[in-house]
């Protein structure tokens, strides 16, 4: 099938969507006309980022906060129905000439074809595979947070949470001319993942303290607690979970008020202010593109399923803890 042949047929996609807490099903949908400026995208494959989709699935997220929350290309509203996802890798079937044919990633939910302004596409090298840029925006997130607190020579860095946002983040921070960086976990599995980044792990009641800086990626009480307790006096924790309508309690009468601490937040709505009037959130993702070269990557790609059968698979992925990024493939006919 040509493409022009294509335009002709399709304007139809397929897409999945919460309906209810837990529940899941792909819906279809007409795609609008491709206008000036435009691309059609087919998708090769698109990533579930377990936490946060998670969390939504659960019909879990605060409404106080439910605006700030929405992904760019969400459509219906918390708990739901509601099309959600940011991870997604496909190719320019139609659009400009110098967008058609190119790998790109967007921050659009599960779906198989769809629209949308070139100025909210990134170009994937051509050294990454298309299944490893489903990373594009979770490497996005790291990048953020090491804008945010700028790790300095020598520093000694601790990351606490090895799960994906975490263990990402450790494989940018190898990189960095550090003192010292340790990957802190409860589960010590996780020193495998240490292992093959070539760093130190530690179980918490061994982690070392005096931290320059710790990046807390675990989403829970007692790493956040942890935190507290590993960072030095003056320093920062770097919050990167999101808790949705978790309750934390913190022992602020100790390590935290006795030591000068801060906690900031790390959020990837916005760039981290340090970087804010010199970067945008585009050149931001092309920074995570970039990065995405280091085949290290791969490690962080844990299963996979088909995108006819997600709804199931969601069902099941959430029922069990571990693995990292869940991606999907879309076969096409004319693969």
């Amino acid at each position: 099938m040509t493409i022009s042949q294509h335009h002709e047929q399709e304007h139809e996609a397929r897409a999945y969507w919460v309906t209810e807490t837990g529940d899941g099903e792909l819906r279809r949908e007409a795609l609008p006309a491709r206008r000036d400026g435009e691309a059609l995208v087919r998708t090769l494959f698109s990533g579930v980022s377990r936490g946060t989709e998670r969390v939504v699935h659960e019909g879990r997220v605060p409404e106080r906060v439910a605006d700030l929350m929405q992904a760019p290309h969400q459509e219906g509203d918390f708990p739901g129905p509601v099309k959600y996802g940011y991870l997604n890798v496909g190719i320019v079937e139609e659009g400009p000439d110098e967008w058609r044919g190119q790998t790109v990633f967007s921050l659009h939910p599960h779906q198989d074809f769809y629209v949308i302004p070139t100025s909210q596409l990134t170009a994937i090298p051509e050294e990454v595979p298309a299944k490893r840029a489903v990373l594009t925006g979770i490497v996005e997130v790291a990048i953020n947070a090491l804008w945010e607190a700028g790790p300095r020579l020598g520093d000694r860095v601790a990351v606490v949470g090895g799960g994906l946002v975490g263990g990402v983040l450790a494989t940018l921070l190898r990189k960095y001319p550090l003192g010292r960086l340790q990957l802190v976990d409860a589960d010590p599995e996780k020193q495998n993942l240490a292992q093959k980044l070539g760093i130190e792990f530690a179980e918490p009641e061994a982690a070392k303290n005096d931290n320059d800086i710790v990046f807390h990626c675990s989403a829970s009480n007692e790493g956040l607690k942890l935190s507290l307790q590993l960072a030095g006096d003056d320093s920062d924790v770097i919050e990167l979970s999101w808790f949705a309508d978790k309750e934390v309690t913190l022992p602020l009468g100790e390590d935290f008020h006795a030591r000068r601490l801060n906690i900031r937040s790390s959020q990837v709505g916005a760039v981290a202010l340090p970087r804010r009037h010199r970067r945008s959130n585009a050149q931001r993702l092309e920074q995570a593109a970039t990065e995405l070269r280091d085949p290290l990557f791969d490690t962080f790609i844990t299963s996979e399923c088909l995108f006819q059968n997600l709804p199931a698979t969601l069902t099941k992925l959430f029922e069990r803890p571990g693995g990292f990024c869940h991606v999907v493939a879309y076969p096409h006919p004319e693969d």
